[in-house]
């Protein structure tokens, strides 16, 4: 046996040193927990919901392609070839006449405007109603929640009032919704977020509800939130200051980039300077567990610019895909189907190449990319991310990679193959 130099009193030193570390990487970096993620969040003025909404816009959305020669002349427009369009049509189709919306989000903030304390109250007690009648129904969306008025001083009374009215409406009319989201917009300090983390906790004792059951978004839209007065970068406090109690962060594009001057024809996803600020998100959630969205674009396939404001649609959406942003923004039905048919052409269309390398990883055969555990995590959580939203099926995985859905979320991560098993 070789003979060790350091003693277990060196060994039991390290450990006292390291004992903090081993707590803050179990708490505050638990990584993803493996649950869907939307791929999109659709707004809309809060008093414009009814249960049957979801449906309505999958209706409208499917006679706007409709219009315009069908899904599979979109895929065409969106530059897939004809079996991948074809495969994305189909998919595409099914999709917009079950789930054509993923997760909705009820705005009593810009969307809604101010209309005056009575009628905005009546509106938080209704909405809440409706939502948990949809719920009841099976009409909801899977996820499903609110935008109110953020926590500046001008607006946080009236922002707490409704998020009070509607938490506490839904509370009454029976089980919150599995997947409600709560949205608090325009955060410049960390202390906004402490605030709403200590009005969510009071909501909670006094509805009895467990202890973190009531999450919410944040969304960057401000430049202090990125980069605060001392230099440092606030979002990246976000996680540790309240943890657990982040669901997401959504990039906001039109606040964000008026706030730094950018001139209204050139405000967009893709500006630079929204490209460093979610570069800068994507660094502080990196292991928290939070997940991240990118923004909307504000032209809308209706009128003569229907083919171009698609191809726009297509293309950013596949662009934030590729730079690790799988959620984003939708405004009108009509983006509907170029959000699908250009996601689901992502997953689709790197399916047989990662499905192969993972099989190999998984089976240890030689091929000619030698995949470490790291990659061979963002295989599997690229391919059960396409099953999640409806780009693929199961089954068809099962015969791509050998390993099922259950298997396949434990190699996307790791961490949870105690609670599977």
């Amino acid at each position: 046996m070789a003979e060790l130099s350091l003693t277990s009193a060196d060994l039991a030193q390290i450990e006292v040193t390291l004992a903090k570390t081993d707590q803050l990487l179990h708490t505050n970096y638990p990584g993803d927990d493996g649950s869907r993620q939307p791929i999109h969040t659709v707004y809309v003025p809060a008093d414009s919901f009814t249960p049957s909404l979801a449906a309505d816009w999958g209706s409208q959305a499917l006679a706007a392609v409709a219009d315009s020669g069908g899904l599979g002349s979109l895929g065409a427009l969106l530059g897939q070839e004809e079996h991948l369009a074809s495969a994305v049509a189909e998919r595409v189709a099914g999709k917009l006449a079950t789930e054509p919306i993923e997760d909705l989000r009820l705005d009593f903030e810009d969307g809604y405007g101010d209309r005056g304390e009575a009628t905005e109250d009546a509106d938080a007690v209704a909405a809440a109603t409706a939502v948990a009648s949809a719920v009841k129904a099976g009409t909801a969306p899977p996820f499903i929640g609110i935008r109110f008025k953020c926590f500046e001083e001008q607006t946080r009374a009236r922002g707490l009032r409704t998020l009070d009215l509607f938490v506490s409406t839904l509370v009454r009319a029976g089980d919150l919704p599995a997947g409600l989201i709560l949205t608090l917009p325009k955060v410049t300090t960390v202390a906004q977020v402490k605030a709403m983390d200590f009005a969510l906790s009071r909501l909670e004792e006094i509805h009895g509800l467990p202890a973190g059951r009531l999450r919410f978004e944040v969304q960057v839209e401000t430049p202090q939130l990125i980069l605060g007065p001392d230099g440092t970068s606030p979002v990246a406090q976000l996680p540790h200051v309240v943890p657990g109690r982040i669901s997401a962060l959504h990039y906001g594009t039109y606040d964000y980039s008026a706030s730094l001057q950018i001139s209204a024809e050139y405000q967009s996803m893709e500006h630079p300077v929204a490209d460093f600020a979610k570069e800068v998100m994507q660094l502080a959630v990196a292991g928290t567990g939070i997940r991240l969205s990118d923004g909307s674009t504000n032209i809308i396939p209706v009128g003569d610019n229907v083919d171009n404001a698609w191809r726009l649609h297509g293309r950013l959406v596949r662009r934030s895909l590729e730079r690790g942003y799988y959620q984003g923004w939708d405004l009108h039905p009509a983006q509907l189907p170029s959000r699908f048919s250009a996601s689901y052409a992502f997953y689709r269309e790197g399916l047989p190449a990662a499905a192969l390398r993972l099989r190999n990883y998984v089976e240890q055969t030689a091929g000619g990319v030698m995949d470490e555990p790291a990659t061979a995590r963002a295989l599997a959580g690229f391919i059960l991310r396409g099953v999640q939203c409806g780009a693929v099926g199961a089954d068809e995985v099962r015969e791509l990679t050998g390993v099922d859905l259950s298997r396949l979320t434990v190699l996307a991560h790791p961490r949870l193959a105690t609670s599977i098993s």
